[in-house]
């Protein structure tokens, strides 16, 4: 198991809002771990946004895990990055995804941990340089 907050992992939307809407799933264990202080969660603003949005349209009566996230425990919230860094991006994902993987690439985070499939192929990964992981692989990684 982890030791210690050393272990710092850049989380998309998807894993924080899976993580307030399923609380036994793996999401939630993640977010867990961060509340216990054995690993450390990094995002952009855009994934702040996109969280906030998501709950208060779906999912209020998570409103009040997800204030406590923010403020008891918040995660590290890094600067959006440079257009140019995210242009990069571009000609592969759509925009919004082009700056998360840029964000999370100037996060030099151990982990990108999401769900979502396009940040999954092959050269996509190969090219970003990231360990880019689903919410599973990340728990079975930590736990050897």
């Amino acid at each position: 198991m982890v030791a210690s907050t050393d272990l710092r992992v850049f989380l998309d939307s998807d894993v924080i809002i899976s993580g307030f809407f399923f609380a036994s799933g793996t999401p939630a264990q993640i977010l867990e771990l961060h509340f216990n202080g054995r690993l450390h969660i990094i995002v952009c603003r855009l994934i702040i946004e996109e969280v906030v949005r998501t709950i208060t349209k779906k999912k209020t009566q998570a409103l009040p895990a997800l204030q406590m996230f923010l403020t008891s425990s918040p995660p590290e919230i890094v600067k959006n990055p440079p257009l140019q860094e995210i242009e990069r991006w571009t000609k592969i994902l759509q925009f919004e995804d082009a700056i998360i993987l840029a964000a999370a690439r100037s996060a030099e985070p151990d982990y990108f941990v999401t769900g979502d499939q396009h940040f999954h192929v092959p050269s996509l990964v190969d090219k970003s340089g990231l360990r880019i992981v689903t919410p599973a692989q990340l728990l079975r990684s930590i736990k050897k």
